[in-house]
């Protein structure tokens, strides 16, 4: 057990398995996804994996299948060099997104963080309205926030404060670290925000130093970096899956693909954990169902109107609410007529068997 703790098994957790399910089965987490396949790891070595049939024929959406940080029931073969995953363990939560492009889905991030760190560069990447929407689907899956500023060899110190301002106004007290990933010297203060057997998710958008902030606390060249494109300052994508590693003062540390854009679905208590004035504002609202838009009545408007919430922060909140809303009707409506179609496909192989 000594070695699982070392991978963030905590007192959660072994309150949370089923010890008849460890007859024949062992526990192991998972640090990489490749589709279908899986690389886990019992605390001694990684193992290559697969999902049972059973597993993947139950599964009716992506957050019935594994990601990284998932703890899962293994059972192990050929002198624990493959391993059948039976069961994922109960999860402590789950950092997710809306999936890229027109598809309503969930796509999974990470499972089981204690802390999910924003990487924003102090460059053009810098946009406290994208800051927001990583806020929202942190807080959305209670995982703690922290925010790290890459790149700050670019500009002075003054802006650097300046900005970190510009921050704590939008979210008090959140832990915020500045860095340049050419300056040896920041990486062992930045190191002091990591804890031993705690696990961090780093998330951002592409060519912020995300990949090259994880070699450089590894001490190693271990993981590909591309440069960034003069044009427009954007970043290539380098990381192409995520991935599990502990780093050497026992932090645990999962590296994510750059999100060039960040869907907001069924993200209620996300957006008013982060747009918590507003939230409190809307208990004094003449109507229940207001929507902040056009009712009198409406403490949030009223706020706006007098100046006490900026139109900026008004505007994306109102944004990420009608978004998250329009996504979630749209996910349960792909969610019905799916289940009606496996219900269809269920009873066609049962006459089909009959027959």
């Amino acid at each position: 057990m000594i070695e699982l703790e070392k991978l963030g098994f905590d007192k959660w957790f072994q309150e949370n398995i089923d010890s008849a399910k460890l007859n024949d089965r062992q526990i192991a987490r998972v640090v990489s996804v490749n589709k279908n396949s899986f690389m886990v790891s019992n605390g001694k070595t990684d193992i290559y994996a697969e999902l049972t049939g059973k597993f993947l024929f139950n599964s009716e959406s992506p957050e019935d299948l594994p990601t990284v940080g998932d703890w899962v029931y293994a059972q192990l073969f050929d002198d624990e060099s493959f391993a059948v995953i039976h069961e994922i363990i109960p999860r402590k939560n789950l950092l997710k997104r809306k999936s890229s492009g027109n598809k309503i889905d969930y796509q999974l991030i990470a499972a089981n963080i204690d802390k999910a760190i924003i990487v924003q560069a102090l460059d053009s990447n810098y946009n406290l309205k994208r800051l927001e929407r990583y806020l929202v689907m942190i807080n959305e899956s209670h995982i703690t926030p922290i925010i790290f500023l890459s790149k700050s060899d670019l500009i002075s110190e003054d802006e650097i404060q300046s900005k970190v301002g510009d921050i704590n106004k939008l979210t008090p007290g959140i832990k915020i670290g500045s860095f340049s990933n050419i300056n040896f010297s920041d990486i062992e203060p930045i190191k002091a925000y990591f804890t031993p057997a705690e696990t961090y998710c780093l998330i951002g958008s592409s060519g912020v130093g995300k990949t090259t902030l994880l070699n450089n606390l590894i001490h190693q060249d271990l993981y590909k970096t591309q440069s960034i494109r003069e044009k427009d300052g954007r970043g290539r994508h380098t990381t192409t899956r995520r991935e599990l590693i502990v780093i050497d003062n026992g932090a645990i540390v999962i590296d994510s693909p750059g999100m060039r854009e960040l869907g907001i679905i069924s993200a209620e208590s996300g957006l008013d954990d982060t747009f918590n004035e507003i939230a409190e504002l809307s208990q004094r609202c003449r109507f229940d169902d207001c929507t902040h838009t056009i009712e009198k009545g409406c403490a949030v408007l009223d706020a706006l109107q007098k100046g006490d919430i900026s139109q900026e922060r008004y505007d994306n909140y109102i944004k990420m609410y009608k978004e998250s809303l329009y996504n979630e009707m749209s996910y349960q409506e792909k969610r019905a007529k799916d289940k009606k179609f496996g219900k269809m496909m269920h009873n066609y192989l049962k006459n089909h068997k009959k027959n």
